[in-house]
């Protein structure tokens, strides 16, 4: 095996140490290399064995490099000129550090039914932060992020949590602490619900659905839908599932069956089944569900969006631009480059957006490698062409290879049988993954910058993905798939330190990078570059490859291809030993959960099986596509489950409960191969070479038959193979007895439930293929005698005839199937149509002697038998041919009109009749015509073959001018005689006037085209020599008209008119004119010639110019005069600056001529062929330009003397500057003088430095006489990098520069900031240069001198405090020394030692200050602060003392205030002390004042917070801190002292607190005084102090909401109204939320309670829909028991009552019954009660139509013996409650009437008498209109009038 390069890496991978921070956990340096191999050529053949070579040692990295030998070489076989690609936009910033794209309209939604329903408030409208409005939602996101809120604060990630809300903003300790404020004020309640909702998710999670009685009460509450308005986000009621409307459907499987288990969303409403999500559901979440839709915001998803289209050249200056941006030029090490990388998808470093052109397919872009297929570039050599294109390493054919699981896949898919193409550039990225199908992965790079990967093994993926969940967990929440979508990275240093193993390849040109199966890698760009890659699938895939299509089922994802399908494919197909074991191994999993699902779906009752349509292409994969489960949308290959009621829906074997709510007898299963051929299959698979595998196979077929399968069938068990035996005896019978078609149908049907199963079914297989034979042969027969006799009755109609091989092949069969009678009536008709076929045989024979109608009759004959015979389509081919020549010959013979006979028909119908063998009258008259016809022809060739005259052709043609027959030579020659006579009549009218037309160029080409026809004539012409004539003479005048339009040349003239001459058209008015413009033109040609020669004036030369352009002819030499022109024009404009008068020229311009180019000027002057004055004036100005450079070279001269001079000292400087100056004067006057002139000179510049430099020169010499400052020498030193370089190494030059530089180090010296950073020997070294320098500085010196005395001095203080005696350190000493170091010290270990000090303290102080100050409302100072926080102390600990000693204390409990004049008063109930102005009086006396907590603590109103706002308790933990920190302080203060008084009574009161709370926690009993007054001393202590524990705060509240809730609790049991039970069920909720006990008194009365009023109201429900079976006593006795209850159940005694109410004088319910309703009272009677089967017009009851004449006292006593027996019949119209009240006051004079009952009577009725008695109806009252009734039921029956 080749060598393998690991570094010095061990063979595992590795952990590095890095922290567990996510977000500084920057670079990746410290993850080991992968491992990577040198094959040799010998190893390198083949990919797939090289590769399984290697796997053992790779497998555990998950990926490896392998470097190819150096021959391999492969040429790239795309055009990099002419290559464009799309490409993607990649937000490499976003790629980790981005929210999730949760949807802020629902968060709102769930954030606001949060607080309605458990804070009792509404949202605030909008929360402003840094002067914008907060995006809650992603505030929540952020913090969820890293954790939490407890998280984030302890790790103080507020910064991190700022940068996902405001990505541009900038952070301050200031907007962290607000933006945790808000944090804690709008979203801290929510997280903690947010929360315990999650963990009863996880928690339901773990627990099975049939858990018990417990979960199914829970389930059963589970099962509402809930229905919600969405437009406006309002909450509606929620309806349980038989209540629901029946339009809601499933989005994923769209089937709105299985109600009970449909999901709703809160938002959208739209549903989905538990078992439809991705991944499933186990059970109905608690709280509010929200789709993903609703969830994930399109404005906030994150993806790789569609970018522009780009050449190879246009992404490359991309890609330069991004790197030139991130590391400009310079060169970058891999380390930067990750560290970098990992910076910015951190998101720490700022935004980046790159192009990447990733995923191309390359049988669209094209491929790297070269393949057959493509267009081989003429620059590549054949052979290696052809060697690359068929390598087993080229991409293109790896997934093809022998050995390949997937050579047998049919379609090619892209990236997985057909290679992608990556252009990437800089940070381009591809984010962790594992490949589809968990496939092999191959990638090459073509050329470019390195690819760095990182892998993770396969077996740690489930490792892998739980630190992606930890990590990004608001992402995952969002998009559980989120790994499959390729859009997330996650630093590799974060994965090494929760213990998962990374290692990293640096993938170079020319490298391949291998991933393994399962293994997760991604990886970026280190610049521009191309790469390729593609999937392949070796045998050791398969196990890999099953638990991808186990992974996709799970996540209901599309598979890429069929799993089971490959296998079967594959075990068809011919197999080498390396991939049996594996493919063994595979199937065998497969058959058996197949075996089980089939068997399992059996026991459930499906019986119906058939098997699915069979391939075209059996041997491949993919080749047609099939069904998918709606549920897990996985392939149906092997298996599905179908029902008639979703004919286009199917299910795998898993979901079949999932399809629809029939029952398993109406579902059908479908199958590809039984159980028999997938063991076959095995069989084949595994071939038993030897004969110990032979006896496993043997071992294992029995033990498949032992294990007998069975399900119950009324009350036993039963076998399959019983139930077969059973079957195959029915079936026996059915073939004995005559054909039925139900029986054998029935049979078929009934063998479905067989079919499936293994081999022990083979002999059911055998007797069903036995049925359905015999079955086709009796319908065969029988379709075949129906078909008989339709035929018979009517042989019109449309049904095709038998044919007669079918029944032959029917009674071919040498045994009879079945009993089926028919076949002997088929055998009669077969012998009839035999004969008949005789018959036709014997006419149709070549000797026979037959006429035409005897063929006819024999037509007759076959078309009246119902049997189809072959013999007899030759007999009516045979006549119709005879019909069909017999018309065409009388058609030749009778037509008179030329050419109407074609002369092909004339052959056709010659040969016809020899192959008809019949004799016909109409041959001879044929023949005669034929004859003629030849005759014709013949003499047509012949004159077509000679060229003929005209006349000739004409008498040819007269003599055949009425001729029948269409001859073609005949016709030709007439065309050519046509266009002979067109041709002649176009030349007559071409050359009449031909000279006088104006339009000579079309006279040309008239001619041309006559000329040309005439050479196509095929008949003799005599006209063409006048024709050539006539073209030659109209191209000479074309040329002459040209001439006149356009200018020719002279000679070009000239030579047209000689032409003219000879062709004797010079006398033309054309040439006439042409000659005349020839004659001025030479007369002009002299004088320019006369101007040249001599030196003539320029106007001369444009008067010659002027003539020429007169004339139109070009003259010869007309050029050399405009050359002459045109150069003296452009000598005049080069020298028109130098003769412009000095004083127009502004001095110093630009725009200055140079004399160089003055001096060119002049020389040019000479060659002029023109004479002008200016030459004479350039001369005077060149003359005075060279005397004023012999002046400027001399100064420069004397001034060089003055750079070599020796150097000076104090005696002479002042001198020396005069003579600077005086020099300065001169050089400045000679620069004046030049640019007066107005030219540019090469001196100016010289003397401009030489001056600057004299300059420089005096300002340097000065700063010996006074103090500059260091910006002034500064500029000095840089004036002198810009000196001349002749200059700089003169001897003046270098003293004044040492000088400067030693000025500036000693000016350094003397600043403040400079101090700080010199030490003492720095400046005393300053201080011995200025005695070797040469220019003297004294005053600079003498200061130098002065600043070291002072810091020695400061020395001496330091060291005095920091001696032995600790008493001298105070503050303002330490503060003193600080002020003196930083002004007169220089930099030492003193000077850091003080400021360390200093800056301890001061720090010190201010932790305390953020600790302490926030608590106080005030701006006070820290002292201050302390001293009022251990007052208040003091004070909650004197109250604590109190409740224990009872002795009253004398300070106000309210406010902080120890004001000893205020006067102090006491409170009625608690006797605490307090001020008038702290308090109200009661409302009930004004004199009596109400403790405030005291009346807060006995309050039901649940506490929010402390009592007062402007203050915030402090943590007693950081008050701790702090005075731990203060031991490193070097003197003690008076803060320190108090802060340690504070910690010690802080803890005191906390011991007080919590010895009172855990009492209060503890209390179960009624009586709630005892816990009342020991809460309002906790609470009045806790308001008081300043400082406080948190946990105890927290149990505070806590016992302060249960007593709250109790006292609440209490009221609602002692008030005068019935609680309903949903009042209680909040209760117990809200007592569920404060975590009450169980045994709690209160908890305990309101849970039964509850038990009570719903055990009632489910009994109230119950009877209120029975119909009236229940009797009406025992529903008025359940109506008493309601009302009595101590719980109220308003709804359903509503129900009860109107249940009570009866109808019709059966005194029944309403039920469904047809009623007729009463004309006068409108009441409702049944059809049969009152014995009427229709409805009348008009109907009145007999209640109204009762005393039509009668008294009313009679009918009052008749109701008076009604009620007083025990029958209490009612009225016969009972009228409802409604409509009494209505017609109330119709009716007084009936109310009155029915006072008069007997009292007595009445009072004496039990219970439910009286509810009978007040739901009584009165005998009369007014009639309702009819229509007002009729819509009230759609049940009543209403005749139409």
């Amino acid at each position: 095996m080749g060598k393998k390069r690991l570094g010095e890496e061990k063979k595992r991978v590795l952990m590095g140490g890095c922290t567990d921070d996510l977000s500084n956990s920057l670079g990746s340096g410290n993850v080991p290399a992968g491992p990577v191999f040198y094959p040799s050529e010998e190893e390198f053949k083949d990919p797939l064995d090289y590769i399984n070579m290697i796997r053992p040692e790779a497998e555990p990295y998950g990926i490896c490099k392998i470097v190819p030998p150096s021959s391999w070489k492969p040429p790239f076989a795309l055009d990099m000129d002419s290559f464009t690609f799309p490409t993607k936009t990649q937000a490499i910033h976003q790629l980790q550090a981005r929210c999730a794209s949760s949807d802020p309209k629902t968060f709102a939604l769930d954030y606001n039914r949060f607080l309605e329903k458990h804070c009792g408030k509404k949202a605030k409208k909008r929360v402003v932060f840094d002067g914008e409005a907060l995006d809650l939602c992603k505030l929540f996101n952020a913090v969820k992020r890293f954790g939490g809120y407890d998280a984030v604060a302890r790790a103080k990630k507020w910064g991190e949590v700022f940068r996902f809300v405001r990505a541009r903003g900038k952070i301050s300790e200031c907007s962290k602490h607000v933006l945790s404020q808000l944090y804690w004020e709008n979203l801290h309640d929510y997280e903690e619900y947010y929360n315990r909702l999650n963990r009863q998710k996880n928690k339901n999670c773990k627990r099975d659905l049939n858990c018990g009685n417990k979960c199914e009460t829970k389930d059963e509450n589970l099962s509402y839908k809930r229905r919600r308005r969405n437009k406006e986000g309002e909450r509606v009621e929620v309806h349980k599932v038989e209540e629901d409307e029946l339009g809601q459907i499933c989005e994923q499987c769209r089937s709105g069956l299985h109600g009970e288990v449909m999901l709703l969303c809160d938002r959208c409403n739209k549903g989905w089944h538990i078992y439809c999500l991705s991944p499933p559901l186990n059970r109905i979440p608690p709280g509010n569900w929200y789709c993903f839709e609703c969830l994930n915001s399109d404005m906030d998803s994150f993806g790789f969006v569609q970018g522009k289209q780009f050449s190879l050249e246009g992404f490359r200056r991309v890609a330069d631009r991004v790197k030139k941006k991130w590391f400009g030029s310079a060169h970058t090490s891999r380390m930067q480059l990750e560290q970098k990388f990992w910076e910015i998808v951190e998101g720490s470093v700022g935004e980046l957006e790159i192009m990447y052109g990733s995923d191309l397919d390359t049988s669209v872009y094209g491929s790297g490698f070269p393949r057959a297929i493509d267009k081989k570039p003429s620059s590549a050599d054949v052979n290696i062409w052809n060697e690359y294109s068929t390598s087993p390493w080229n991409l293109n054919n790896l997934p093809r290879l022998q050995g390949s699981m997937l050579r047998s896949v049919h379609h090619n898919i892209a990236g997985v049988m057909v290679p992608w193409l990556y252009v990437g550039m800089l940070f381009s990225s591809f984010c962790w993954h594992f490949e589809d199908h968990c496939f092999y992965s191959m990638n090459y790079l073509h050329w470019g910058e390195p690819k760095c990967w990182y892998s993770v093994p396969g077996n740690e993926a489930q490792s892998f993905e739980k630190v992606m969940r930890d990590s990004l967990p608001d992402l995952f929440e969002a998009q559980p798939d989120l790994l499959f979508q390729l859009v997330t990275m996650l630093n590799p240093s974060v994965l090494l330190a929760k213990g998962v193993p990374v290692c990293s390849i640096l993938q170079e040109p020319g490298n391949f990078v291998i991933t393994f199966p399962r293994s997760y890698h991604g990886g970026f760009n280190f610049g521009l570059n191309c790469a390729e890659a593609v999937n392949f699938a070796p045998a050791d895939w398969l196990p890999h490859g099953g638990f991808g299509a186990e992974l996709y089922r799970h996540y209901h994802k599309a598979a890429v291809l069929s799993h089971e399908e490959l296998l079967c494919v594959a075990a068809k197909n011919d197999i080498d030993a390396r991939l049996s074991a594996y493919l063994k191994a595979e199937l065998h999993r497969i058959y058996d959960r197949e075996k089980t699902w089939r068997e399992r779906l059996w026991r459930n009752g499906i019986t119906k099986s058939s098997p699915m349509v069979s391939r075209k292409r059996p041997e491949y994969v993919g080749a047609e596509e099939d069904s998918m489960c709606v549920i897990c949308q996985q392939f149906l290959y092997l298996s599905a489950v179908g029902c008639n009621c979703r004919p286009l829906t199917f299910v795998c074997l898993e979901h079949w409960e999932h399809l629809c709510e029939c029952t398993p007898k109406k579902l059908r299963l479908f199958y590809r191969h039984t159980l028999a051929e997938l063991n076959n299959l095995l069989h084949t698979v595994d071939k038993p070479d030897s004969k110990e595998a032979a006896s496993v196979l043997r071992r294992k077929s029995s033990a498949e038959k032992a294990v007998a399968l069975a399900k119950k069938v009324k009350g036993g068990l039963v076998t399959l193979v019983q139930l077969a035996e059973e079957w195959i005896l029915r079936a026996c019978k059915i073939l004995e007895h005559p054909y039925s078609r139900y029986a054998y149908a029935t049979a078929l049907e009934e063998a479905e439930q067989f079919l499936w199963a293994g081999s022990e079914m083979d002999f059911v297989r055998e007797m069903r293929n036995n049925l359905v034979q015999a079955q086709n042969w009796a319908e065969d027969v029988r379709e075949c005698i129906s078909m008989v006799k339709l035929w018979s009755k009517d042989n019109k109609c449309d049904i095709k005839k038998i044919q007669m091989d079918h029944i032959n092949k029917l009674l071919r069969s040498s045994n009879v199937l079945c009993n089926e009678p028919g076949h002997f009536q088929l055998q009669e008709h077969q012998q009839e149509a035999s004969k008949l076929t005789n018959e036709i045989n014997s006419a149709l024979s070549v000797h026979s002697e037959i006429s035409v109608s005897d063929l006819e009759i024999l037509s007759a004959k076959a078309i009246d038998l119902p049997i189809y015979i072959p013999e007899s389509e030759k007999l009516e081919y045979k006549l119709s041919a005879v019909k069909v020549w017999l018309d065409n010959a009388r058609n030749c013979i009778n037509q008179k009109s030329r050419s109407s006979v074609e002369i092909d028909m004339l052959y056709k119908l010659e040969a016809e009749i020899l192959d008809l063998q019949l004799q016909l009258p109409e041959t001879e008259p044929l023949t005669v015509l034929m004859r003629e016809a030849k005759c014709c022809q013949s003499r047509c060739s012949d004159m077509l073959k000679n060229q003929n005259t005209l006349e000739e052709v004409k008498q040819f043609l007269s003599e055949f001018e009425d001729f029948t027959v269409n001859i073609p030579e005949l016709n030709l020659l007439r065309r050519y005689y046509d266009d002979i006579t067109s041709w002649k009549c176009r030349v007559n009218i071409v050359l009449m006037n031909i000279q006088e037309r104006e339009d000579q160029e079309n006279v040309v080409d008239e001619l041309i085209i006559l000329q040309r026809d005439a050479s196509l004539l095929q008949i003799q012409v005599n006209d063409l020599p006048r024709l050539e004539l006539e073209h030659t003479k109209a191209c000479c005048r074309v040329k002459a008209i040209k001439a006149f339009h356009s200018k020719m040349s002279m000679d070009f003239i000239q030579l047209l008119m000689s032409e003219a001459t000879t062709l004797q058209m010079e006398k033309e008015k054309l040439f006439t004119e042409l000659s005349q413009r020839l004659a001025v033109a030479m007369s002009v040609e002299e004088k320019a010639k006369l101007c040249l020669g001599n030196k003539a004036e320029i106007s001369e030369f444009e008067d010659v110019l002027r003539a020429s352009d007169d004339i139109g002819i070009i003259l010869p030499s007309i050029h050399d005069v405009m050359d002459a022109i045109s150069v003296t024009n452009v000598w005049l404009m080069k020298s028109k600056p130098f003769l412009i008068h000095n004083s127009s020229t502004i001095p110093g311009s630009k725009a200055c001529p140079r004399v160089d180019v003055l001096k060119e000027l002049v020389l040019e002057s000479e060659h002029l062929k023109i004479h002008l004055e200016e030459c004479s004036l350039l001369n005077k100005v060149l003359k005075k330009c060279i005397d004023w450079e012999q002046d400027a070279s001399s100064l420069l001269q004397a001034v060089e003397k003055l750079w070599n001079i020796d150097i000076i000292g104090d005696g002479i400087t002042s001198c020396f500057i005069s003579e600077l100056e005086c020099q300065v004067f001169s050089i400045e006057s000679a620069m004046k003088a030049g640019l007066s002139l107005g030219l540019e000179f090469t001196m100016i510049p010289k003397l401009q430095d030489a001056c600057s430099m004299l300059k420089w020169f005096i300002k340097a010499l000065s700063f010996s006489f006074v103090i500059p400052t260091s910006e002034e020498v500064g500029m000095m030193l840089d004036a002198a990098v810009k000196l001349p370089l002749e200059y700089k190494s003169c001897t003046l030059v270098v003293a004044l520069i040492d000088g400067l530089n030693w000025l500036g180090k000693a000016l350094e010296c003397l600043h403040p900031r400079g101090r700080l950073l010199l030490e003492l020997g720095s400046v005393e070294e300053v201080l011995v240069i200025s005695e070797k320098i040469y220019i003297p500085f004294p005053i600079i010196v003498s200061r130098l001198r002065d600043a070291i005395q002072k810091h020695n001095l400061w020395l001496e203080q330091v060291d005095l405090f920091f001696g032995p005696n600790s008493e001298d350190r105070t503050w303002n000493v330490l503060l003193q020394l600080k002020e003196v170091g930083n002004a007169e010290a220089f930099r030492c270990s003193e000077l850091e030692k003080i400021l360390s000090e200093v800056n301890k303290v001061e720090q010190w102080k201010l932790k305390c200050e953020d600790v302490v100050k926030p608590s106080i409302a005030k701006e006070i100072p820290l002292l201050c602060a302390l001293i009022e926080i251990k007052d208040t102390l003091e004070k909650s600990f004197d109250i604590y003392n109190t409740s224990k000693t009872g002795v009253a204390s004398f300070y106000c409990t309210c406010c902080s205030s120890n004001v000893e004049q205020q006067e102090l008063l006491t409170y009625s109930v608690c006797k605490e002390g307090f001020h008038r102005h702290c308090s109200t009086p009661s409302l009930e006396d004004a004199m009596l004042f109400v403790c405030t907590f005291c009346n807060f603590v006995k309050s039901s109103i649940l506490p929010r917070g402390s009592l007062k706002a402007g203050r915030k308790h402090l943590e007693l933990d950081k008050l701790a801190i702090l005075l731990s920190d203060a031991n490193d302080l070097c003197m003690w203060n008076e803060e320190r002292r108090i802060l340690h008084q504070v910690v010690e009574k802080a803890h005191a009161c906390n011991d007080f607190l919590t010895e009172l709370v855990d009492f209060a926690l503890a209390y179960v009993a009624k009586d709630l005084t005892i816990v009342i007054g020991k809460l309002c001393t906790a609470l009045k202590a806790t308001e008081v102090a300043a400082a406080c524990d948190g946990p105890g705060i927290k149990k505070l509240e806590l016992a302060l909401a249960r007593n709250s809730w109790k006292i609440r609790a209490g009221k609602l049991l002692e008030s005068s109204e019935k609680p309903t039970v949903q009042q209680i069920q909040h209760y117990l909720k809200e007592g569920d939320a404060a975590n009450i006990p169980p045994e709690d008194y209160y908890r305990l009365t309101l849970a039964e309670l509850r038990n009570v009023g719903l055990q009632w109201a489910n009994i109230a429900k119950k009877v209120s829909m029975d119909g009236g079976l229940l009797e009406l006593n025992k529903v008025f006795e359940l109506i008493l028991e309601g009302e009595n209850l101590p719980v109220y159940c308003g709804k359903e005694l509503k129900l009860l009552r109107d249940r009570s109410m009866l109808y019709c004088i059966c005194r029944r319910p309403y039920d469904q019954r047809s009623m007729v309703a009463c004309d006068k009272c409108n009441e409702w009677y049944h059809f049969d009660c009152v014995e009427i089967s229709i409805a009348p017009k008009i109907y009145i009851c007999p209640a109204c139509d009762l005393h039509p004449n009668g008294d009313f006292c009679a009918s009052t006593s008749i109701t008076q013996e009604r009620y007083c027996y025990s029958k209490f019949e009612e009225p016969h119209t009972p009228l409802r409650r409604s409509e009494l009240r209505r017609n109330s006051q119709r009716h007084k004079y009936l109310k009155k009437a029915f006072v008069d009952v007997d009292s007595t009577a009445i009072r004496n009725f039990s219970g439910s008498d009286r509810l009978l008695w007040r739901n009584r109806k009165t005998l009369r009252r007014a009639a309702r209109k009819r229509t007002e009734l009729e819509t009230l039921s759609p049940f009543f029956y209403v005749q139409n009038s």
